[in-house]
C-alpha cells in the first residue's frame, strides 16, 4: 500500500458524513448500438425519452411474464 501524500489532510474529516441509509444507487444499463439506434428513433418518433420508453416496454414484458405465470 502506497502512503499517503502530505498534501492530504483528513484531520477534519467526518466518517459517515456522505452516508444515506436510504440511498438506492441504480447503475447504468448499456444496450447494444443496433438496439439503442432502434429504440431512440422510436422515442423520438413518440415524444418521449429513451429512458421511459424501454421502461414501457420492459413493464409490459413484465406483465406478460405473469399473465403466463413464469415467474
Amino acid at each position: 500500500m502506497k502512503p499517503e501524500k502530505p498534501e492530504y489532510d483528513f484531520s477534519k474529516a467526518e466518517q459517515g458524513r456522505f452516508f444515506h441509509e436510504d440511498l438506492v444507487l441504480v447503475g447504468p444499463i448499456y444496450l447494444e448500438p443496433e438496439i439503442e439506434r432502434f429504440l431512440a428513433s422510436r422515442a423520438k418518433k413518440r415524444g418521449v425519452t429513451l429512458s421511459e420508453l424501454v421502461n414501457e416496454l420492459l413493464q409490459k414484458d413484465i406483465e406478460l411474464i405473469e399473465m403466463a405465470g413464469e415467474e
